[in-house]
């Protein structure tokens, strides 16, 4: 028996590169564990093992050159244990695929002639730091070991066995246990090909330099699962990740490819710890619901992982609403959804791209206990696959197991489909072949078996040798290697359905470099054919912005384009130009209507009608005064002055047409000259009246001799003088702002963009409208004071008392216009109301004029010409006194209705020829 030994390990040499001597921080620890289990081993009794001897969880065949496996034959323990229960597909089936690619390789006289290919193959029960503490096994060759100290019982010399030589390693399975796996075998220049591990991590040449894989990366997976998303228009989804490098590093891809890409935001991040506590899984399950609109879940974890999440999901009642899409850790496997199958019912899962190798069933559906004894854990599998013992003790009363007859058949007695990544297992086994084949013709050319160049092997050299392959894999398709050690990115697209109570993965597209999927193959939950959507916020409708929620550009509130605005864009709403109103769904504008007052509007008829009939009344009276031009009621209404205001009373219901015509250039020109020109004709000519009683009355007071300018000629000059003053200011206007036509879109802007309305109109505001009706404003005020100073003169001598009811008439009528007209400036009616308002006041005060001044001496001389003829005529100075001495003799004459006077001695007075020699003036001649 031995005393002790002494382990001497001599530390490689790194091998200089760009980034100089890298050494990774989980050295130390490795090396540690290095010496212990050499430690272990050394002080042990090794004994000379025999081809196909079997290991403490290992395999191993010897051959000429060895390789080492790494395969989950086992799931991850509990409790305490290192490794759980047997996994069938994802362990012994890829494990028999490697030994079934060593022995076609054997016996291939092409490949490696005259060389066999051993293997020591590991079990790494899906736990990395187990699969680390394998591992060590594989460098154990490399360490020198130091026996001199070593002292046995009987005084012999110890024996130390050699443990065989690994120059490759197929593996791992998982990425985490290929990162750790990969750290240690790099510091001994091992190269590793693995057949399944995606994680993203892995493709950092200048950190796992010594690692190549079969399978695409995650990044081209974490593309296509992002292509599917999108394809399935989806745009809310939630992530779950087994935690480690795998699932942290695929969902990290997707999430980075989701924001380059754009269009998908991430609902919830999830992540599934190493050990997960009771209950884990239903607490996901409940972070997942928080947000029902994400129904979509994207999986990267592992198998045990997917299956406990489905268990979960289905406790919790959530059959039907999440629609899965799993990495290529679920693929096509069964294991995972084995009595949840209504609950994974239309996953999405992602695979590489393969096929089913009829080589590799033939022989798996051949295994037998008699010919396999070579796989330590096939009799393991036999129990587990038909559900019977091998020894008739472990048999228990009840439990439903029996004994195994060992004439149970694979394929036969129980069901068996090739598991998806045996195809990979078995290129990787064939690469690592033909990289030493390859390297045997540049070394040891025309020799057979190896030669001295290849004893010991070098790592580097055959990475190389690795990384330039380019040879058609067991299923025909290319097996590559880019400068990083990654296959080209080729993935078939499968949907997990239930048709008439049968479940089946379905191929329902593929993609490379780009999706090709065929979504009317693709059937969900409950057999429905729609696509069940998974947005978190439903489209905008038309004429809705979006409004993103801070951080969330997937999530968005719908905000009405409102009043005169319009959508310019997804995310703006724009005011629409003055001119223009948003369309019925506010995607665009259109010109606001453009409106006018009709001839065939209300406010225009009565207006109108007024019109017409008060044009048809002046002109009856101008035709009347001109037939008896000559006769005494004629000549006594003062007939030149009287032609001026009737022409001043047509004007202004002329103006009614002008003001509802169609407003341009033109029209807009004349409204501004005769809009007060005909008010200004019409008030001048009765001041002038007025003003003329005025001063022969007060004249007439003071002395008998006749006051100035009372001739007709003179009173002509007087009004025109007068109406010329507002010639010249709208003659001014015309200067300083030349007259045109404008469509005002401010008068009718509802806060309704429906109801808006352009209206075409002239450019005179309300004040310039005062300017121009101020000065006819200011005779007619100026009218009524002196109709008010000659209320007292008598009555059958002149026409003061009728233009002091005129003049009364008219202040009322104006009085009530100025509120009305200023009172509806913020009426969406306004351009009606003030119009009509403006036509009729003006038409009204035409009316009084003509109705009170003319109309009764019209019926005077039409109905009774008897009293239309010459009386006898008394002179100015007899009537002024007459009058005069009338008030003084009644003083209370002045406080009569309308200041009347008594007219006794007034009785009649004829016309007579006047003479400008004459002292007294005849009243025919000067009647006002």
């Amino acid at each position: 028996m031995c005393a002790r030994a002494v382990v001497m390990f001599q530390p490689p040499v790194c091998r200089p590169d760009r980034t100089g001597c890298q050494r990774n921080s989980l050295i130390l620890p490795l090396l540690l564990l290095l010496l212990l289990y050499s430690s272990l081993k050394a002080a042990q009794a090794a004994k000379p093992k025999g081809p196909g001897h079997t290991h403490l969880n290992s395999i191993r065949i010897d051959g000429d050159i060895s390789l080492g496996g790494l395969f989950p034959v086992h799931a991850r323990g509990h409790d305490g244990k290192p490794c759980g229960e047997l996994k069938k597909e994802k362990g012994i089936h890829r494990l028999e695929a490697m030994l079934f690619a060593l022995d076609r390789i054997n016996n291939d006289n092409n490949l490696l002639p005259n060389i066999t290919l051993g293997a020591r193959i590991l079990d790494t029960c899906s736990r990395d730091t187990h699969a680390l503490e394998q591992s060590l096994t594989f460098v154990q060759a490399l360490i020198e070991k130091d026996g001199t100290d070593v002292k046995c019982l009987g005084g012999g010399a110890p024996i130390i066995t050699k443990p065989e030589r690994v120059v490759g390693v197929i593996g791992a399975s998982s990425s985490s246990v290929s990162i750790m796996v990969a750290n240690i075998l790099r510091l001994f220049k091992i190269p590793q090909v693995s057949y399944a591990s995606t994680a993203p991590e892995l493709s950092d040449n200048s950190r796992y330099d010594f690692f190549s894989r079969v399978v695409p990366p995650d990044t081209y997976q974490a593309q296509a699962m992002v292509d599917i998303v999108k394809a399935m228009r989806w745009n809310y989804v939630s992530t779950v990740a087994s935690e480690g490098n795998y699932g942290e590093s695929g969902v990290d891809a997707f999430i980075q490819k989701s924001r380059e890409d754009g269009g998908v935001c991430i609902s919830q991040s999830v992540k599934i710890p190493r050990e997960p506590k009771q209950g884990e899984f239903d607490k996901v399950i409940r972070r997942l619901r928080e947000n029902p609109n994400a129904r979509v879940v994207i999986l990267f974890a592992n198998e045990d992982d997917i299956k406990r999440l489905l268990h979960a999901a289905k406790k919790a009642n959530q059959t039907g609403h999440f629609i899965w899409v799993g990495s290529d850790s679920w693929g096509s496997k069964i294991s995972p959804v084995v009595h949840q199958e209504e609950m994974a019912e239309g996953a999405v899962t992602i695979l590489p791209k393969r096929q089913s190798i009829k080589g590799f069933d033939r022989y798996f559906i051949s295994r037998t206990l008699e010919n396999n004894r070579r796989n330590i854990w096939f009799a393991e599998f036999w129990e587990n696959n038909f559900s019977c013992k091998l020894s008739r003790h472990a048999v228990k009363k009840g439990s439903g197991l029996k004994k195994c007859t060992n004439q149970e058949r694979i394929g036969k007695d129980a069901h068996y489909e090739q598991e998806g990544k045996v195809q990979f297992v078995i290129d990787a086994v064939y690469a690592m072949a033909h990289a030493l084949h390859s390297m045997h013709q540049e070394l040891c050319p025309g020799k057979v078996g190896l030669c001295a160049k290849m004893d010991p092997i070098n790592g580097t050299h055959l990475l190389k040798h690795i990384r330039r392959l380019n040879f058609a894999g067991i299923a025909g398709n290319p097996v590559l290697f880019n400068e990083n050690g990654d296959a080209p990115g080729r993935y078939e697209i499968y949907q997990y359905q239930i048709r008439n109570g049968t479940p089946e993965y379905k191929i329902i597209g593929h993609w490379t470099d780009q999706l090709h999927l065929n979504v009317r193959s693709m059937q969900w939950p409950g057999g429905v054919r729609q696509i069940p959507s998974s947005i978190c916020s439903h489209p905008c409708q038309p004429g809705e912005r979006k409004k993103i929620v801070k951080g969330i550009p997937c999530c968005w509130h719908c905000e009405r384009c409102d009043g005169y605005q319009y959508q310019a864009d997804t995310y703006t709403c724009k005011m629409c130009r003055f001119d223009l109103r948003p369309n019925e769904n506010h995607t665009g504008c259109v010109p606001i209507p453009i409106v006018k007052l009709e001839w065939s509007s209300p406010w225009a008829v009565i207006p109108v009608l007024i019109a017409v009939v008060g044009i048809m009344a002046t002109l009856f009276v101008v035709v009347t005064f001109i037939r008896y031009n000559d006769t005494p009621i004629v000549k006594a209404s003062g007939r030149e002055l009287s032609y001026v205001l009737l022409t001043g009373i047509f004007l202004c219901y002329a103006t009614t047409f002008l003001m509802i015509s169609t407003p341009d250039v033109g029209i807009c020109s004349l409204r501004r000259i005769f809009l007060g020109l005909g008010m200004s004709i019409s008030y001048a000519a009765l001041l002038t009246k007025t003003n003329r009683i005025y001063r022969i009355f007060e004249q007439g007071t003071m002395s008998v001799s006749a006051p100035r300018f009372i001739s007709p000629a003179s009173q002509l000059v007087i009004t025109f003088t007068l109406a010329s003053v507002q010639l010249l200011g709208v003659c001014i206007w015309f200067g300083v702002d030349p007259s045109k036509a404008i469509i005002d879109y401010e008068d009718q802007r509802t806060s309704n963009p429906v109801l808006a309305r352009g209206v075409l109109k002239c450019d005179i505001s309300d004040l310039s409208l005062i300017c121009l009706l101020g000065y006819s404003m200011l005779l007619m005020v100026t009218c009524t004071v002196y109709a008010i100073k000659t209320r007292g003169v008598p009555e059958t001598f002149n026409e003061a008392k009728p233009i002091g009811f005129t003049m009364y008439t008219t202040c009322i009528i104006w009085l009530a216009f100025i509120p009305i007209f200023f009172g509806t400036s913020q009426s969406t009616e306004k351009m009606y109301i003030q119009t009509t308002t403006l036509t009729i006041s003006v038409s009204l005060s035409a009316s009084v004029s003509l109705g009170l001044l003319y109309m009764p001496k019209v019926y005077v001389v039409l109905f009774h010409p008897e009293q239309n003829v010459p009386k006898r005529t008394r002179s100015l100075k007899a009537v002024v006194t007459a009058a005069t001495m009338s008030n003084k003799f009644n003083p209370k004459a002045g406080l009569r209705p309308n200041g009347e006077a008594k007219t006794e001695l007034c009785e009649s007075l004829e016309t007579q020829s006047f003479s400008t020699k004459q002292t007294y003036i005849s009243y025919s001649n000067h009647a006002i």
